[in-house]
């Protein structure tokens, strides 16, 4: 069994900006297909406009308020919202209170997968 708590991870920034603490991928067990993170985006903040070619990803905002920006679709974001991003839409999500969320990706976050 693996098992791993959001407290013993240590944070990192990914290539899009945003502040990561990785749950569960390929850094710390056996996943093969699959990433789970916890992302923060300080108030005032936002993700660099970017896109997957590989990786589709979701997010599900826990706390905070924001914008999400998918392929020019903009939308207001709040805590329970899941959001779909397929692989290879252009996206950035941008905080208008501090955002605290989970991303999944599929296959797991690389920051070589990671275009501007």
């Amino acid at each position: 069994m693996i098992l791993q708590n959001l407290a013993d991870q240590t944070p990192f920034i990914t290539k899009d900006g945003s502040t990561i603490r990785s749950i569960l991928d390929r850094t710390n067990a056996p996943v093969e297909l699959q990433s789970l993170a916890e992302a923060t985006i300080p108030a005032g903040g936002a993700t660099v406009r970017h896109h997957h070619k590989v990786s589709e990803e979701f997010y599900f905002l826990l706390d905070g308020t924001g914008w999400m920006e998918i392929d020019g679709g903009r939308r207001e974001v709040g805590p329970g919202d899941a959001i779909l991003i397929p692989r290879g839409a252009w996206h950035q999500i941008t905080a208008t209170t501090a955002i605290r969320m989970l991303c999944c990706c599929a296959p797991p976050y690389s920051h070589d997968d990671t275009y501007f």
